[in-house]
């Protein structure tokens, strides 16, 4: 081989490394002059004015102190992109614990009709939208509060028939406990004044014994089995909404609670194929009839850590605005009632056993005080045979009303209260009358937990509640609602502080999910998520957090979101 030859092979490899180095280096991201606010592994609350990001994950944060040393440390990055944060406030991506993906990418899809302040123009909305789409052979949407309306009474189907009889309506409650149809839609049910309700579920019925056109919690069955499933389009249609909407709103991960065999293998396709915006934390329905075949193929994950499951959402009892919610005495409202279990407690027994033993995290949704102290003694109870599922990271999904002598239990079991804040500003004209003033104190607790150093999961329960997570901060810290009431806040010494609320939706949501390692702050190796916002929740006053608006939505290094259009 000749010099002259040799050098040119070695002038290639030297070129070839140094764009290879090059290609490297440029990967690094700087953004300074910024406001950032991270919690640590250590549960530390950390401010810090540059951050530094490669390949996706976070290399270094710059102390707010150290602005100074900051051109020299800079200096260690001369390939970097450097972007000017402009004084703009940094949080970690945020995380909502408990919500419903798919659901609100269906929600998105369908006609809402959340907030509106009677049934008759609830009902003429549902009128104004079926007349807007007259291809549709059902009509589906979401939203309605019986306890907004002067009556506060459960609407009827005949409130409906007055609009569109020819066509099957069925529209969920807000909180997805209860649907109202219209005739056309219990024909084709088949409910009659001789159709027995379901156990855990209840078909409302007058004084005559007439079916109302209210079905209650597993009585929705009698209609949901009949509706069509959505086709491959309009699935697809739901998951790129939803994951636009959640990128809009800063959320850059979510825990969705409850996911059927076929949502299942639908978001294992589209994290192969690097469709998700997002990352979900998904746990199996424990209603669905192929569990065991999903717990057998063990946990799902994905080099990117879009997609992960490893737990399974059991369902206890109902929600408290339907009176389903489990309770250990009756309603203040209603004295023959109780409330509802959607699970037995022999197939509960069963379904800990089962799932424990695929070693699956285990979330179970309770609100009524009842359900809660079910849903501890099954834990402590399944602890007995297999103790290694004590570190699973067990949760209680919205731990909403619970007797005062089992808070300390969720401590002492390790098992992790996952609650909701906006559920407690929209509640809070119901509560009282639902459980009354004694039970109230051991309500949306979320001090009480933290006070005894329980991990509180936040969430908003979307498409339940809306799913801007500023106005489940807001919710947290003021316990008001967004027109500032009650004054002074409702049970205000259960509020949060800035720092407590934004850990709930972060590191601990995180945590929750066996991600804190990875996600939920911004310290060196974690997935770079994070969101620039438009003002500096720890300054400013309270009451206006609702008002944050989302300028930019980063995931992994990179920008998925702007609200510029860039």
């Amino acid at each position: 081989m000749t010099l002259k030859f040799t050098n040119v092979i070695y002038k290639t490899v030297l070129y070839c490394l140094s764009a290879l180095s090059f290609s490297v280096l440029a990967q690094s991201t700087l953004i300074h002059n910024i406001q950032g606010y991270t919690f640590l592994n250590n549960g530390q609350l950390t401010k810090f004015s540059a951050i530094v990001f490669e390949d996706g994950k976070v290399v270094e944060t710059f102390g707010e102190k150290d602005k100074k040393k900051n051109a020299e440390l800079f200096k260690s990055y001369p390939n970097a992109v450097f972007i000017d944060g402009k004084g703009q406030t940094m949080l970690p991506g945020l995380i909502d614990g408990h919500a419903h993906f798919l659901g609100l990418g269906y929600n998105l899809m369908q006609v809402d009709v959340r907030g509106i302040k009677s049934k008759q123009k609830t009902a003429l909305k549902v009128a104004q939208y079926a007349k807007q789409n007259p291809k549709l052979n059902w009509i589906l949407g979401r939203g309605w509060n019986q306890v907004l309306w002067p009556s506060k009474e459960f609407p009827t189907a005949k409130d409906l028939d007055e609009y569109e009889a020819d066509r099957p309506i069925v529209l969920s409650r807000v909180d997805g406990h209860a649907v109202w149809l219209n005739t056309k839609a219990m024909q084709l049910a088949g409910i009659t004044r001789n159709t027995i309700s379901p156990d855990g579920g209840e078909i409302v019925k007058d004084h005559d014994g007439e079916p109302t056109g209210v079905l209650i919690d597993n009585a929705e069955n009698l209609i949901t089995e009949k509706i069509p499933n959505q086709d491959d389009t309009m699935l697809m249609t739901a998951f790129n909404k939803v994951n636009q909407h959640l990128l809009e709103l800063g959320i850059t991960s979510v825990h969705d609670a409850g996911i059927d065999h076929d949502s299942y293998h639908f978001l294992k396709d589209q994290v192969a194929d690097d469709n998700f915006k997002v990352r979900v934390y998904a746990m199996l329905a424990a209603t669905d009839s192929k569990l065991e075949d999903m717990l057998k193929h063990g946990f799902v994950n994905d080099p990117k850590d879009m997609l992960s499951i490893r737990s399974v959402k059991i369902y206890g009892d109902g929600a408290l605005g339907s009176r389903g919610a489990a309770m250990l005495a009756p309603y203040h409202d209603d004295a023959k009632n109780t409330g509802l279990l959607v699970t037995s407690q022999a197939r509960l027994n069963v379904l800990f056993s089962t799932i424990f033993n695929y070693d699956f995290q285990i979330n179970i949704h309770a609100i009524g005080d009842r359900a809660n102290r079910i849903a501890l003694d099954e834990f402590e109870t399944a602890y007995k045979s297999k103790p290694e599922a004590r570190t699973f990271r067990n949760r209680i999904e919205h731990a909403q009303v619970v007797n005062l002598e089992d808070i300390p239990r969720f401590k002492q079991l390790d098992i992790l209260p996952s609650m909701q804040p906006t559920h407690a500003t929209s509640d809070k004209n119901m509560a009282k009358d639902r459980i009354g003033e004694e039970r109230l104190k051991g309500a949306y607790a979320w001090q009480s937990f933290l006070k005894q150093g329980s991990v509180v999961v936040a969430g908003s329960d979307f498409p339940v509640e809306l799913a801007n997570p500023f106005f489940g901060l807001h919710a947290a810290i003021t316990r008001q609602d967004r027109e500032d009431q009650p004054h002074g806040g409702w049970i205000k010494e259960q509020s949060l502080t800035v720092a407590q609320a934004l850990k709930a939706f972060t590191i601990d949501a995180a945590f929750g999910a066996h991600q804190d390692k990875i996600l939920g702050g911004l310290e060196q190796g974690k997935w770079a998520d994070f969101i620039l916002i438009d003002q500096d929740i720890f300054e400013i006053d309270a009451k206006n957090i609702w008002k944050t608006k989302v300028l930019e939505t980063w995931i992994a290094g990179k920008k998925a979101f702007s609200a510029k259009g860039e």
